[in-house]
């Protein structure tokens, strides 16, 4: 059978995230470098850098298993998993909600499925899970949430399919990206630029700023290889100094801050693009 996709139907995230690049992609293109053969993304999420680049080569990662089990039932299962999806869609409402998000079991298919529902369905799309380890995000306020994008799922496992994806630490990049052929990209847990802006709050583990040295050490360890480095993270004292010391470049880029309980706190602020590199076409000022 063929499957016929929309033209308009281009790659892009399936899943919401919080942190995710979609808005900011048109910002980031004038950063990304002008050549590489191999693409390797190992904070994941919502994959919106990998979706608009569409690398020949990929190799895919997250720490987190259920994230990293629905991007491969996207890659290898997708008709089957839209088949799930479409009972979820038909039998959504408060109750049936708070029943799937109860129920953690299944096959790897069903738990994909389960994701994509909750995700769809939960407030603000968030990923959150308490101490042990369960998802705790209550119901959406959404009159007609698009539980099952038939054609996004194709077109998604289209461009998944020559990615490898698999559960993994960030420091295992180390193993694969050697050379000026490797370009990654970091899109990691934010330091706060405030006590009150712990965006990982939302996940089970912090990033503390251990981690975010372990990360500025990593990243200096592929740029000595050659390897070409793109990171982003909070506009903060403490992430301009870290990559300073190591000789990256920074870049202020416009953000919105969109997840805040409070409405008052949403709105523009700015991020930091930072990379090992100056192999690509500066904006005009």
């Amino acid at each position: 059978m063929v499957i016929q996709i929309p033209k308009e139907t281009s790659p892009r995230p399936f899943l919401k995230w919080a942190g995710g690049k979609s808005r900011l992609i048109q910002q980031y293109i004038p950063y990304f470098p002008k050549s590489y053969k191999n693409y390797y993304e190992p904070f994941l999420g919502g994959g919106a850098v990998f979706f608009y680049l569409q690398p020949t080569a990929a190799i895919l990662t997250d720490i987190n298993a259920e994230l990293i089990n629905a991007y491969g039932c996207v890659r290898d299962n997708v008709e089957e998993l839209i088949s799930i999806l479409k009972e979820h869609k038909n039998r959504h409402n408060k109750d049936y909600y708070y029943s799937v998000r109860n129920n953690s079991v299944g096959s790897d298919i069903e738990k994909a499925a389960r994701l994509i529902y909750l995700n769809k369905t939960c407030f603000n799309g968030l990923y959150r899970v308490n101490s042990q380890g369960k998802f705790n995000v209550p119901l959406g306020r959404y009159d007609n949430p698009n539980i099952c994008h038939e054609d996004l799922l194709r077109v998604a496992s289209i461009a998944l399919s020559h990615a490898k994806i698999q559960q993994a630490d960030f420091t295992e990049v180390l193993n694969y990206a050697t050379s000026s052929d490797d370009f990654v990209f970091f899109d990691p847990p934010y330091h706060p630029i405030s006590d009150t802006s712990y965006f990982t709050a939302y996940s089970q583990n912090c990033f503390t700023k251990k981690d975010q040295e372990v990360l500025r050490d990593t990243c200096a360890e592929l740029a000595s290889r050659g390897v070409k480095v793109m990171v982003c993270n909070s506009d903060s004292e403490f992430i301009q100094k870290i990559y300073t010391d190591i000789n990256f470049e920074t870049y202020k880029i416009k953000a919105a801050r969109s997840i805040n309980s409070n409405i008052k706190n949403r709105g523009r602020i700015y991020e930091l693009l930072i990379t090992s590199f100056k192999d690509f076409y500066l904006p005009k000022q």
